[in-house]
């Protein structure tokens, strides 16, 4: 989207802009004048030659300079109306528009069509800036960031306010789960290659994550034990107080991560937790093994909370907030192409044995790093539906070649069968669908679907064991179909 507001202000990012100067050219008429630095050309009026450009054309020469310099601004802004930027940007903008309304024009079309072009620039800025800022899925991002807020701040952060250590209490799995899932709700949020709402999401994804790796960390060590006493050596009461220090920053990093907390920042408690390594390293603890691995662990723990600490200028990055050019993504979407060939081999020719290879491909997917990325995940999850998509319709249409029936079987299982053979031809298409849900194509496609399921439902066993599990098993395999046909359509991107 970002690309396309940079095309639509053309003039503010790939060219000067020439303030009319196709409407002031006056051919062999006009004299030669002396041209000033910046885009516009000089200009001669009825009141007499300006030694240079147009005393209006200069004004708005400056104003071009200072679009320039927000126009990157503005394209870039991934926050929300109540943010101190956006108002910093909005209240600039105007400055300008009203600069502009101010310069005269002394009635000349040129000029009015120079002051209108750069009017046209501002007003453009501000509809992107304010479209972004208030776009569905930048509410929604918002809003699934207040809901992670709400579940941290009475899950972890309220309690050790009120005084709560938290080696006092536990942190639930429920806790745990309720964050993983704003987590993926995150992930499936649309931005339609919006640069400011993919920032926007990409941000908010980190920290949420962020978290969710501090919490899980803590559900599987639950507290770190206190295993040796004072007495055991001189250094293991330093060591105790270093971890209850580290208890408490946990909890601050959540409220940090979250936006729980206005008065401290992450390089202010980063400072912290490298002071308190500093200090356990010059712990004489060489004696004693056991010593050692408590402060190995102490250790451990403060690594595992600072490594979340520099966040604050997360997605500024293009290549942290844009997946496409993550090496996992690559991996990702090479296998996707090959499962494409594949894909088109099968329809065209109908073509089988590929089930070797399309099994060593979901073998290759299990083994992409997504580095607890949601985004990441999701895009492997939707790439193993797409193989084990091809390789159910292989295996059916395989079953079906093979089937043979004897003349004492079952009426209600040859209708089952019937159906898969109906089911067959239909994943067919929808195998090679590649339209949008708008299109008759697609609609049509979901109402055959039903219909099969509907003939299922209408298949009696009567009481052949058999039949019913044939029919089970079709009835899963119609709503996978329909779910794959879902998931091509619902214009889900990185």
């Amino acid at each position: 989207m970002c690309a396309n507001v940079f095309g639509a202000l053309k003039s503010l990012f790939r060219k000067p802009f020439d303030g009319g100067k196709r409407t002031m050219d006056h051919g062999s008429q006009q004299p030669q004048t002396q041209h000033m630095p910046g885009p516009f050309p000089g200009y001669t009026g009825p009141q007499g030659p300006y030694p240079g450009q147009h005393p209006a054309l200069l004004r708005l020469d400056e104003v071009q300079r200072e679009i320039s310099t927000l126009g990157p601004q503005v394209c870039s802004y991934s926050g929300l109306q109540s943010d101190r930027e956006y108002k910093r940007l909005e209240r600039e903008l105007t400055r300008l528009l009203l600069e502009v309304d101010k310069v005269e024009t002394e009635g000349r079309p040129e000029l009015q069509q120079a002051r209108k072009c750069a009017a046209g620039e501002v007003e453009g800025l501000l509809r992107y800036l304010e479209g972004n800022a208030t776009h569905p899925s930048r509410l929604a991002i918002e809003e699934l960031t207040q809901e992670a807020q709400s579940l941290l701040n009475e899950g972890v952060v309220g309690p050790f306010r009120q005084g709560q250590a938290q080696d006092a209490f536990e942190i639930s799995e429920e806790l745990v789960e309720a964050v993983q899932d704003v987590a993926m709700r995150l992930a499936q949020v649309k931005t339609g290659g919006s640069v400011p709402l993919r920032k926007a999401r990409y941000k908010a994804l980190t920290r949420v994550c962020a978290v969710q790796e501090i919490l899980e960390g803590r559900v599987r060590t639950h507290t770190l034990a206190l295993p040796l006493s004072d007495d055991t050596h001189e250094a293991v009461q330093r060591i105790n107080q270093v971890m209850v220090q580290v208890s408490g920053a946990r909890c601050q990093e959540v409220a940090l991560l979250m936006g729980l907390s206005g008065r401290d920042s992450c390089a202010h408690l980063a400072r912290i937790l490298t002071e308190l390594l500093v200090e356990l390293d010059a712990l004489d603890v060489s004696s004693n093994a056991a010593v050692r691995n408590y402060r190995k662990q102490v250790v451990e723990e403060i690594n595992g909370l600072l490594k979340h600490l520099d966040l604050e200028g997360e997605g500024e990055d293009t290549r942290r907030y844009d997946l496409a050019q993550n090496d996992s993504i690559r991996e990702i979407e090479a296998i996707r192409g090959r499962v494409s060939v594949l894909r088109e081999e099968v329809l065209r020719h109908g073509a089988a044995g590929h089930g070797t290879e399309l099994q060593g491909l979901l073998t290759h997917l299990d083994q992409v790093d997504t580095g607890r990325n949601p985004c990441i995940r999701e895009a492997r999850r939707r790439a193993v539906l797409e193989v084990q998509a091809l390789i159910t319709f292989l295996d059916l249409w395989e079953a079906l070649g093979r089937r043979n029936p004897g003349p004492d079987e079952p009426l209600p299982h040859a209708a089952v069968w019937r159906v898969l053979a109906s089911l067959c031809d239909l994943q067919a298409q929808v195998l090679g669908f590649d339209g949008k849900r708008a299109d008759k194509s697609y609609m049509v496609l979901e109402e055959l679907l039903t219909k099969q399921l509907l003939a299922l439902d209408a298949v009696d066993p009567q009481g052949d064991q058999g039949t019913k599990i044939a029919r089970k098993q079709a009835v899963k395999h119609a709503q996978n179909i329909l779910s794959y046909l879902d998931m091509k359509t619902d214009e889900w991107e990185y």
